[in-house]
């Protein structure tokens, strides 16, 4: 049972006997035996504290370091070591993850402790202990290596080589996975406690960071390719959409080598023979992962606001170009299929109808989404075969013109195929009628403007306030400009009508 919360010098005080209790116990010998006669049993001296009364103690600990105020002991060299012997020393116990606990809290508040728990030779303990099943263990180790990867110089690629670190986050992703089955989805073996979830999302952290600093490393986490994809399909689309740990999944995912042909991958033939599918293209159903992140990236644009959606949809957009690129034929038309604007969508001008492409080329025009904006400009590119006529069919001149210029691609002539039959980038984008090539809409659904002529007296008026607003621009003398009226004159291309004409005219 916790004491009651102290508060500043009493914290402070507290704080520093919890440490010397900790130190004297540890540094105590477990069990000593004494014989004070040659007749009588030897007797075992009790420990100093209980594995009861040390878990209290850690968990004292714990909450006093939520707060780094009045708790400096335990972010000093000899608290960490304190912490790091409650943790890694000796079986896994509810005080050893106590410890680990304190040392997460310490990690993450102060991160001058980050090195001081790597220079204990931690890290490689850390690692080893990933290897059980054991949930929290998982989240708290996998936190304490993950936010090791930041400010220390702990060997990660020795980790992997000797620790088995990769063996281990892949093995945890493994038994993530296999709660989830494709055919028959069975609810209760699911991810059902949140700490489930967060061990999850912890692992996936962790794998994110060492492949992004370590990319000679991505080849040994290959294998989680596929099982990264089951957990993600099976959950289906939640709400909010790129919730934890969908989020974290896309993120492992866009630095891991879904084509396998990583080339710093000296183990490539080894990992993923010829004749194996890749598993981002399921022989069974090689569109279904697509498919499942096309309907994620749909569900996101309507579910987050404008300001989020560069830090939220942009990994995921990546992740979809990426795969895109890989893709085989029949992937790549599915995939064209679902985002690009099809005939349909041409009775209005591209843009205004309440579909995914419809939304994402809106987005291309969003001052509030500059990253994303880039992005989806680029992914129509793509999916138009990067040519700059097709792009501009499928979109519109209106949208591709600033891609265009801004990446200095020139407009071919076969701009002009946009009032033609031309082919599109698949069957269902296939334009059989002439459209308009700056908004993409049929031409025989355009709105015609019915206007009334202008009569006589409106085009004299009309041309008498042209030639005033012309004088006056003229006498401001800030540009130099010529009144058209005035330049006709004087070229004798406006002739004085009497009376008489003007009245024949009317």
């Amino acid at each position: 049972m916790l004491a009651s919360q102290k508060t500043g010098t009493a914290k402070l005080e507290h704080i520093s006997s919890i440490l010397a209790d900790l130190k004297a116990d540890l540094s105590a010998p477990k069990f000593s035996i004494q014989r004070t006669s040659p007749f009588r049993a030897p007797r075992v001296d009790a420990q100093l504290i209980t594995r009861t009364e040390r878990q209290q103690l850690l968990e004292q600990l714990k909450v006093y370091g939520r707060s780094v105020d009045n708790a400096d002991p335990i972010f000093t060299q000899d608290g960490i070591r304190i912490l790091g012997q409650c943790a890694f020393e000796g079986e896994t116990t509810a005080a050893s993850q106590e410890a680990l606990r304190c040392l997460a809290n310490a990690l993450l508040l102060v991160p001058r402790t980050r090195p001081i728990l790597v220079d204990l030779g931690h890290g490689m303990h850390a690692s080893d202990m990933l290897k059980g099943d054991n949930i929290d263990n998982e989240f708290l180790l996998s936190r304490l290596l993950f936010l090791m990867t930041y400010d220390t110089t702990l060997d990660y690629p020795l980790l992997v080589q000797s620790h088995g670190l990769a063996t281990n986050i892949n093995a945890a992703i493994a038994r993530h996975a296999g709660r989830y089955t494709l055919q028959a989805r069975q609810p209760a073996r699911e991810h059902t406690q949140p700490m489930d979830l967060m061990a999850l999302s912890e692992t996936l952290k962790l794998l994110f960071n060492i492949t992004h600093f370590h990319p000679a490393l991505i080849s040994h986490f290959s294998s989680s390719i596929p099982h990264l994809f089951t957990i993600l399909m099976c959950r289906g689309v939640t709400k909010p959409p790129l919730e934890a740990p969908a989020s974290f999944i896309v993120n492992a995912l866009l630095n891991l080598d879904l084509d396998n042909s990583n080339p710093q991958s000296s183990t490539a033939a080894e990992i993923k023979p010829a004749d194996v599918a890749n598993p981002v293209f399921p022989s069974a159903s090689p569109t279904a992962n697509t498919t499942h992140l096309i309907n994620l990236l749909s569900a996101s644009l309507t579910s987050y606001p404008d300001t989020e959606l560069d830090a939220t949809v942009a990994p995921l957009l990546t992740l979809i170009r990426r795969i895109y690129e890989i893709a085989p034929a029949d992937v790549k038309k599915s995939m064209e299929q679902q985002m690009l604007p099809t005939p349909a969508e041409r009775d209005k001008p591209l843009g205004k109808s309440d579909t995914l492409s419809s939304r994402l080329l809106n987005l291309t025009t969003n001052a509030l989404t500059p990253t994303l904006r880039g992005s989806i400009s680029s992914m129509f590119f793509e999916l138009s075969h990067k040519d700059p006529a097709t792009f501009v069919q499928n979109v519109g001149y209106g949208f591709a013109s600033g891609f265009l210029m801004s990446n200095n691609i020139a407009m071919p002539d076969e701009v002009a195929r946009a009032h033609e039959e031309q082919p599109s980038a698949s069957d269902s984008q296939r334009v059989p009628f002439p459209v308009n090539p700056v908004t993409g809409q049929r031409l025989d659904k355009e709105e015609v403007m019915e206007q009334t002529p202008m009569t006589h007296e409106e085009k004299e008026r009309e041309a008498e306030r042209l030639f005033v607003l012309f004088e006056r621009l003229k006498a401001t003398g800030v540009m130099d400009v010529v009144n058209p009226v005035e330049q006709a004159y004087r070229e004798g291309r406006i002739q004085e009508l009497n009376n008489d004409e003007d009245d024949d005219d009317d």
